[in-house]
């Protein structure tokens, strides 16, 4: 591989791992934020997310479906994260 085919691929990596990072940094806010609005239970977001007969059950529900979908994705970046760091190792190699 070229010179500057082994830059982008680094840079590719590098980016992909601090994108990474900041993704589990929000994700880590946004779950303590949620815990304590599950705590709290105010009103405006039953109101917020429709009303009705939307219940605090319902809404728990749907946020651990969310972080959970979120943890999912971040786990496929993270493992494709891995491949391409021991991909850009092995072209420097030979």
């Amino acid at each position: 591989m070229s010179e500057s085919g082994d830059k982008r691929l680094g840079a590719a990596v590098r980016a992909a791992w601090c994108t990474i990072i900041i993704w589990a940094i929000w994700l880590t806010i946004a779950w303590f934020v949620w815990l304590g609005m599950m705590h709290a239970q105010p009103g405006w977001i039953l109101a917020l997310w429709g009303g009705g007969d939307l219940t605090w059950a319902d809404v728990q529900r749907v946020t651990i479906w969310f972080f959970g979908a979120f943890k999912a994705l971040m786990l496929v970046a993270v493992m494709a994260s891995i491949w391409l760091t021991l991909y850009a190792r092995r072209l420097k190699r030979a």
